[in-house]
């Protein structure tokens, strides 16, 4: 969990933490969220199962949507 709470203070530092919130709160991502089955998201994360995440992130990331919201974070990164 330290390196998450690392992340998250040099996002913060680098003015990146509101940034991140409002792509989060964009279209793309509310769409993205619908197209999830959470249940199956839930059980790849409780069982510890990386493949199975890998290939959630996967069929998300080879959407339109996806493929766009890729692309804003890496943008963002940048700046």
């Amino acid at each position: 969990m330290q390196n998450f709470e690392e992340l998250g203070r040099e996002l913060d530092r680098r003015g990146k933490t509101d940034k991140l919130k409002a792509l989060a709160d964009s279209r793309e991502v509310r769409k993205l969220g619908q197209m999830l089955d959470t249940a199956e998201v839930e059980r790849a994360a409780r069982s510890g199962d990386s493949q199975a995440l890998r290939e959630l992130l996967s069929s998300l990331l080879s959407t339109q949507e996806g493929q766009k919201l890729a692309q804003s974070v890496q943008q963002l990164m940048k700046d």
